[in-house]
């Protein structure tokens, strides 16, 4: 028994590197990398984040939160064929197109996926083309489970985003002047493992697989899945707007789970489940622009300092512990309340420098250091300004 499992777990592993999904994932990264770039130089004249940033510090929860749903997949015995892997994968692929991530949380892409296996039965009724039973066999239960497994994940990525961690840009007010917003985004690409029909591995007790599909026999695949998600945020904090929508993102995925296994008994309440996870992230979505919308621009230009929009990484800004959303309001004891002010003060400075910063609580803190050969002339500090375009 043991042999057998290690021989289909070898063989899941190795059909992992022949789903499309793999590679268009590590495409789609690079390609909205250099978009986000191209962007960050036309407001700020030099990138901010490299190509990879999107995906970086995701790998750990992406191991754990894989070997956590494998563990919950294989040990219910939730059984997916080939085909709802396939499609699965190519709803993925064409939500993602646009190169952004908004439409890749799993309410979107297993809801649709859970959806055209619905429906597609009837519609190929209607043709010669494609055999009918081809999506004949869905597990429904199984995927309503799925979608909220990685919800949950989802909420557990938007709630470990780091302050200095999202993408600061520059967009027109409704006063007609230049201020600052942020994306909240992340990519992760999550492998997990599920059982599959036909193999060597056959049912270990009376009630497994619980959600199979009438196979005597089952294999296992390893599946490349993907979550994504990009919020903006220009009226608070885009650190503290992430956790509040990590909270509603985990209760949304919790009701969804619960709905799910209650379809065991009651069929009908995967769809419901289904139907509430889109319209539910859909709502968690039309809540965070209306509040964002009528909230007062966060990263605005004032009269007294300069409020921080970002930070280059690798930067002095960075090393001094600088954080987006503080307020620089002294350079080495002159107050600044201007981008010029600030480089004058700066230079004036020599080679030794001392801010002076408004944390949240409005209260001043300081950092000094020293500017070393070779380092950014401007500290790394990205401002609210005029884009680099249009001086």
């Amino acid at each position: 028994m043991i042999e057998e499992w290690l021989i289909e777990f070898a063989k899941g592993i190795g059909m992992f590197f022949f789903n499309p999904l793999v590679y268009w994932s590590l495409l789609l990264i690079v390609l909205a990398g250099y978009r986000r770039i191209k962007r960050e130089r036309m407001d700020f004249g030099s990138k901010v984040f490299d190509v990879f940033s999107e995906w970086k510090n995701t790998w750990g929860t992406s191991i754990i939160a894989g070997i956590a749903v494998s563990i919950i997949t294989l040990v219910a015995g939730i059984v997916f064929t080939y085909e709802t892997i396939l499609l699965l994968s190519i709803v993925l692929i064409v939500l993602s197109l646009t190169l952004r991530f908004t439409m890749l949380s799993a309410s979107y892409t297993i809801g649709v996926t859970y959806l055209l296996l619905l429906f597609l039965p009837f519609i190929l009724e209607n043709q010669t083309y494609i055999d009918t039973n081809l999506f004949s066999s869905a597990n429904f239960t199984g995927l309503s489970i799925l979608l909220g497994l990685f919800l949950i994940v989802e909420a557990i990525l938007l709630g470990r985003i780091k302050r200095n961690e999202t993408y600061p840009e520059l967009v027109k007010g409704s006063r007609g002047g230049w201020i600052g917003q942020h994306h909240v985004k992340k990519l992760s690409i999550i492998p997990f493992f599920t059982l599959v029909p036909a193999g060597m591995i056959t049912p270990i007790a009376p009630f497994w697989p619980y959600f199979s599909l009438g196979e005597e026999s089952f294999s296992i695949l390893l599946v490349p899945f993907v979550v994504g998600f990009d919020y903006t945020v220009r009226g608070s904090l885009p650190q503290k707007a992430a956790k509040k929508l990590a909270k509603l993102v985990m209760l949304l995925g919790l009701i969804i789970i619960a709905l799910a296994v209650s379809s065991i008994f009651v069929s009908g309440l995967s769809l419901v489940a289904i139907l509430m996870a889109i319209l539910g992230k859909e709502y968690i979505n039309y809540r965070h622009r209306m509040k964002d919308r009528t909230s007062s621009a966060y990263f605005h230009r004032t009269d007294n300092g300069l409020k921080v929009l970002g930070l280059m990484p690798g930067t002095p800004a960075e090393r001094l512990d600088i954080f987006v959303g503080e307020t620089i309001v002294k350079v080495n004891g002159v107050n600044i309340s201007s981008v010029d002010a600030f480089y004058q003060a700066l230079q004036a400075a020599g080679t030794s420098f001392k801010l002076g910063l408004l944390d949240d609580a409005g209260e001043i803190r300081f950092v000094q250091s020293v500017l070393y050969e070779g380092e950014h002339h401007e500290l790394g500090i990205i401002f609210t300004t005029e884009p680099h375009r249009k001086r």
